[in-house]
């Protein structure tokens, strides 16, 4: 299906292969950024069929009656379904779809459905982020063969992606906000539906993204992540701290782990790559959080092209608090009568294996939203080259800071026929929150493990 890529497609994939791995933009090319293109780099103007409107600055205004820690009021409550894609009439869509949707209908005949709304290009960011980005487009290199860069900070490093790798650090340093907190659950759904939650208080420290900062400022630090298990009794009290480094091939990511019942801090130097996630069951590997994270190294990336594809977009009815887990988990996939799909172009970014190189997954095909540079669908294959997994993140704008994020992260095992959901948040009484006041580094150390990780 990817073949079918349009002469534009083909043309700009053509370039891109031609170009040297660590060129970097020119000022003509970067010019483009914020006229033509979009500051992110997406192209400004619609698609020739009109399905696609043109980006005018996405959402900038917050909702009104919207407080920091409620949950995300829809800004478009009245917009309704266009049409469902269902099994029935799947054959009609197809060429709009990655191998992983058109699977999930295969799957589950009978019950998986992709309602298809109005397309609305909602995504935006602050301007601070926008005018690094324009910044970074002209500076930014690659380093250690693709697995790190230099200069540049505080926006995505390269809006003008010269190839695979450089698109796929565009997601893994996407904006999240400076420091946020959020108390959200985590559940693997079994064939009969069956599930239990794991919950757990998140924080994160973005140090790429302080206002304040620089990239001299990093020393090799991209972020902190600190999560405090809060239910089920038997696991409350167990913590995890990473210190996510930017390249990970000089200098590891360091990690620990705080056991409630001993009592102990330990290092968990294995918390990468496709190491099993126990919350998980099984269901999901260290490098499939956040749809992709971490080292790039033991894949050799491709920049395949663009294609529009339909993708769940501005997704605020499956983290409504309206909408109880029991309602939303249904076996083999979330309900689809509370999600949201739009037609939007995507950046086809392929990852094979390096010869050599040991992962369970052979290929990974990401498709990043163009105007975020959100990988919103990952298609993952075995050892055979058969479709195993199919990650879906269910997109929406954080318009308080503004970003856009997913509000659900759901990773499919086609083969086991079960699936994990992250950042259940319906039931909780308040959600995300980016206002808090942000620590110091020595917060986010191990040492702090211990003193905070209480049952």
């Amino acid at each position: 299906m990817l073949k079918k890529l349009s002469l534009i497609s083909a043309a700009v994939a053509l370039a891109l292969t031609a170009s040297s791995a660590l060129a970097q933009v020119s000022a003509q090319e970067a010019a483009k950024l914020g006229t033509t293109l979009t500051p992110f780099g997406a192209e400004k103007a619609g698609n020739a069929a009109g399905t696609i409107p043109a980006w005018t600055g996405g959402i900038t205004e917050i909702p009104a009656g919207y407080k920091p820690g409620m949950h995300h009021p829809d800004p478009f409550p009245e917009d309704k379904p266009l049409f469902t894609i269902t099994k029935a009439n799947l054959d009609q869509y197809k060429a709009n779809l990655t191998p992983g949707q058109i699977a999930l209908f295969n799957a589950y005949p009978n019950s998986f459905q992709m309602p298809v709304y109005q397309t609305r290009r909602s995504g935006s960011a602050p301007q601070w982020i926008y005018d690094n980005t324009i910044k970074n487009a002209t500076t930014a290199k690659l380093l250690d063969g693709g697995n790190g860069f230099s200069d540049a900070y505080g926006g995505i490093p390269f809006p003008i992606p010269q190839n695979g790798v450089e698109a796929l650090w565009n997601h893994i340093t996407r904006y999240r906000g400076n420091y946020i907190v959020r108390r959200a659950s985590e559940v693997a759904v079994q064939r009969n539906g069956d599930f239990s939650l794991v919950t757990s208080q998140q924080e994160a420290l973005f140090k790429y993204y302080n206002p304040k900062g620089s990239y001299a400022d990093l020393n090799n630090i991209l972020f902190y992540y600190l999560s405090f298990t809060k239910s089920p009794a038997r696991l409350a009290g167990g913590a995890t701290l990473v210190h996510e480094t930017l390249d990970q091939v000089k200098e590891p990511r360091q990690a620990w782990a705080y056991n409630a019942g001993q009592r102990r801090v330990r290092r968990a130097p294995n918390l990468a790559y496709d190491t099993p996630i126990a919350a998980a069951d099984g269901l999901r590997t260290a490098d499939d959080t956040d749809m992709f994270n971490g080292a790039p190294d033991r894949y050799d990336w491709k920049l395949v092209g663009k294609k529009e594809i339909y993708i769940p977009y501005n997704n605020y009815k499956v983290s409504s608090p309206s909408v109880k887990y029991k309602d939303l988990l249904q076996p083999g996939h979330l309900n689809p009568a509370v999600t949201r799909n739009e037609l939007h172009r995507v950046w086809v970014v392929e990852g094979t294996l390096k010869p050599g190189a040991r992962h369970i997954y052979s290929k990974r095909t990401l498709f990043l939203d163009e105007d975020s540079w959100q990988a919103a669908v990952v298609d993952q294959y075995d050892g055979r080259g058969e479709l195993w997994r199919v990650s879906v993140a269910y997109l929406k704008n954080y318009y308080e800071l503004p970003t856009t994020w997913s509000a659900l992260d759901v990773f499919h095992d086609l083969q086991a026929r079960r699936y994990h959901v992250q950042n259940l948040d319906n039931e909780e009484p308040t959600t995300i929150d980016f206002n808090q006041a942000v620590p110091d580094d020595g917060y986010f150390k191990p040492s702090a493990l211990r003193r905070r990780g209480t049952r």
